[in-house]
This record gives C-alpha cells, sequence and structure tokens, in this order.
C-alpha cells in the first residue's frame, strides 16, 4: 500500500518503487556504520553479487515482445481506424517504462526525452542536444538517438523520426504515465494520427515477469524483512513514528539500498495510510510498518503489524481474520480466474468474521500490481475483470481498521503460478502478533 500524507513515505515510492527519478545519494556502507545503530542492525550487508542487473539483451527482447504485439493486433473489420486494435508506434517519455524497455533512467523535467518504438524497426530516442553525451552513456543497446536545439521542436523531430521510417499515418499508442504537455504537442506535429492508450502493449508486457524480475523482487522482499526484523527489535517506549521509520531507512542505507517505511502506532492505525498528528510508542499499542526498497528498480512491498506489550483479545482476533484473509487470497489468486475474485475471497473472511459489510472494516481493495512500480497494473479490486495469468504479481494487503481503537494490515507479494496458489515473494507470512517474521 502506497499512503500519500507522511513524507518519508512518499520519499520511499519516489527513490524505490519509481526508479527513474534521478536517485539521492545515498550513505554509505562506511557512513552508516558511524550512525549508532542499535545491535539489531549488526548483521545487515549489501547484496553485493547476488544482485544481477537486466542485461541489454532482455531490454532487446522486451521491444522485440512489445513490436510483435503491435503486429498481431487485428486491425478493426470495418477499416476504420478509430474501431483499430493496432498500433504503428509507441510513445513514452520518462518514466519506469522507458527504463523497462531501453534501461535507461531519466528524471523527467520540461525538457522532453521521448521514446518511440515504431512497429518494425529500430526504436527512436529524442533528447535535448546537450544532453546527448550523458544519454549515450546509458545506452544498452542500438537505439536512433536524434537531438534537438533548445529552439526546436523535439516533438517535430519525433514525428520527422517516423516519417523517415515511412509512418506517416495510422495510431500512435501513449503510454499512460506520458504528460498531457507531451502528448499534446506530439498531436500537434503529427495530426495524421490517431492516439490512444498504449496501456494494451505495455501492460500486457509489464504486468508477466520474468524469472530474473521475481528474482530481483524477491531479494527486495528479503532485504525487506532483514531491515524490519531489526526495528521490530529495536522497539523501546517513547519512540515516535518519525524514530521509527528513521531506522528502517538507515537500515536500508546500511545494506545500500534505497527504502523506507511508513510507521504507524496505536490508534492512529486505524487510519490505513496514518495521520500527521505525532506519535510516541506506549505499552499495548499496535505496531503497523509498511514499506521496502527497490533492487535494480524492483520493489518490494510489506507490511507487518504486532502490539508492544500484550495485545488485547479483540487485536488478536482480529489479527487472525487478517492473516486467514492474506491465505484465503494466496488460494484464490490462480491462472485463469478474474482478478476481483481474489479480493472477493479475502473480503469474505472478515466480512464473515464480524468485520462488516463490505468496506466498512476493510477499508481499501486487496492489492496492487507491483514491479518497477510500487503500484502497476493489474490490481485486485472488486469487479475487475483481468484474467490472472503466471508471472503476474501482486501484493496481498487485507486490513482491519477500526476508528479510534487500532488497525490492523498484513501484507506479501506474491506471483501468480502456472497451477495452483500464487507463490509468496517475500520469505513468509506473519508468524504471529508477537512474532512477525517467522
Amino acid at each position: 500500500m502506497l499512503p500519500v500524507p507522511q513524507v518519508s513515505r512518499r520519499h520511499f515510492f519516489h527513490v524505490a518503487a519509481s526508479t527513474i527519478a534521478l536517485a539521492p545519494r545515498l550513505p554509505s556502507v562506511e557512513q552508516t556504520d558511524r550512525v549508532a545503530l542499535p545491535s539489531a542492525f549488526s548483521s545487515l550487508k549489501p547484496l553485493g553479487g547476488r544482485v544481477h542487473p537486466i542485461t541489454p539483451d532482455e531490454f532487446r527482447q522486451r521491444i522485440e515482445h512489445a513490436q510483435r504485439l503491435m503486429a498481431d493486433a487485428p486491425p478493426a473489420a470495418s477499416g476504420s481506424p478509430s474501431q483499430a486494435t493496432n498500433y504503428d508506434a509507441l510513445f513514452f517519455a520518462p518514466g519506469t517504462s522507458l527504463y523497462y524497455f531501453t534501461g535507461i533512467r531519466w528524471g523527467l523535467s520540461e525538457r522532453l526525452v521521448g521514446l518511440v518504438i515504431p512497429r518494425a524497426g529500430q526504436p527512436i530516442l529524442v533528447v535535448p542536444a546537450f544532453e546527448e553525451g550523458r544519454l549515450r552513456e546509458k545506452l544498452h543497446l542500438p537505439i536512433e538517438v536524434r537531438i534537438w536545439q533548445e529552439d526546436q521542436s523535439p516533438t517535430k523531430i519525433a514525428a520527422a523520426a517516423l516519417a523517415d521510417q515511412n509512418i506517416r499515418t495510422g495510431r500512435i499508442g501513449i503510454e499512460e504515465t506520458t504528460g498531457f504537455t507531451f502528448f499534446d504537442h506530439l498531436r500537434d506535429a503529427a495530426p495524421g494520427f490517431e492516439y490512444a492508450s498504449a496501456d494494451p502493449v505495455t501492460i500486457a508486457c509489464r504486468a508477466h515477469k520474468s524469472a530474473h524480475e521475481l528474482e530481483l523482487m524477491r531479494l527486495a522482499c528479503e532485504a525487506t524483512f532483514d531491515v524490519f526484523r531489526a526495528t521490530f527489535a529495536s522497539l523501546k517506549e517513547g519512540m515516535s513514528q518519525d524514530d521509527i521509520a528513521h531506522l528502517v531507512e538507515a537500515g536500508f542505507a546500511k545494506m545500500n539500498l534505497h527504502g523506507g517505511a511508513l510507521v504507524l502506532l496505536g490508534a492512529s492505525a486505524a487510519l490505513p495510510h496514518g495521520t500527521l498528528q505525532p506519535q510516541k510508542l506506549r505499552e499495548g499499542d499496535v505496531v503497523l510498518i509498511d514499506g521496502g526498497c527497490g533492487v535494480e528498480g524492483y520493489a518490494s512491498d510489506v507490511t507487518r503489524t504486532s502490539v508492544y506489550g500484550k495485545p488485547t483479545e479483540k487485536i488478536a482476533r482480529a489479527f487472525e481474520l487478517v492473516r486467514k484473509s492474506q491465505d484465503a487470497a494466496l488460494d484464490a489468486a490462480r491462472a485463469g480466474r478474474l482478478s476481483g475474485t481474489v479480493d472477493d475471497a479475502a473480503r469474505a473472511v472478515i466480512v464473515n468474521g464480524g468485520y462488516g459489510p463490505d468496506y466498512k472494516f476493510f477499508t481499501h481493495r486487496l492489492g496492487h500490481g507491483i514491479g518497477l512500480d510500487g503500484h502497476e497494473h493489474p490490481y485486485l479490486v472488486r469487479g475487475s475483470k483481468t484474467i490472472l495469468e503466471p508471472g503476474m504479481t501482486f501484493s496481498n494487503e487485507p486490513g482491519i481498521y477500526i476508528p479510534g481503537e487500532f488497525g490492523l494490515r498484513c501484507e506479501d507479494d506474491m506471483v501468480i503460478a502456472a497451477d495452483g496458489p500464487a507463490q509468496l515473494l517475500t520469505p513468509g507470512f506473519d508468524a504471529s502478533l508477537e512474532k512477525p517474521f517467522a
């Protein structure tokens, strides 16, 4: 779950889940060793040689896959462009999709760095002239680079590049996060095209994770467990939510990773994304830590809930329902089923346990897709009609939130299997309120 109100969690989303933006400089391992971290953090080490970056050949295969999808999509029987389902090219501004297809991480600004993938042939990158040298350093595969000067229109140059490939009419798919200004300028520069969402191609590519992508996500989940385990072991009465969040951030920095967490204490945990009001940890408080990190850009999103001291019977019972809801979701998340049915299965456990109806106490959807973005397509929400397929990855995060009392959420990441229930990407579900890690 990616909340909005708290700065530290927004920072996590920016630098961990969405790695395209120019990342801030992390402290080195030596620097974090000089920070007075509790002893539970002493065993944290960088992942080192366990991390294998995505290769140039993998980026090439991703572009070829997108081109096959563009070419294989059948045109409408009537031949009307407004009804067509195929594409002649795709257009991207900086973002995680730019990285997915090219390996280029680039910050978004008013100066367009645009990627055009035609249905056949070599991709084209349009880049400010003064940035050409820096961009070429980031190239992982053959891509035509066209530069634009400060008094030129980059979208006109993109349109001209398409025309040079004899693509002057047809249909261009616009990647979903492309700023309206870039789309609007491209539409003005190339009025002969029809424009549509690129989602049928980009989601079809990104939603199915390769074995390598799953490996990176498992490493991110494992690192998150290690940092969270050290954090829970270091809790002390009187700590604020910011104190605890800083421990999480320092733990990830000690592993040379970008990451962070939202921390909710006591009654504030009844608001899934927390409150701006400062909190101090007290005996009997619920402690909810929700966060993760990125490994080669691939995100983890994990929530662990415990109690500082002895839980009440009401809290313990609610926790058991949330855990059973996770089990039901894992079993329901099977290839061939509709995505909405997974939310149905998880919600039924909580509602039938007395915390209903509908969204009254389980106030959000069950989960979201996860990968290069902390939240990405598809989503596990009531009524959603995506057919689950092997390799799709999701958060599994039911919760119970009782205003003025407490909130509980258990969150793990999972992947749809070829056969049977989904498989966990995290090392394991919550063991208990007292022991959040098996």
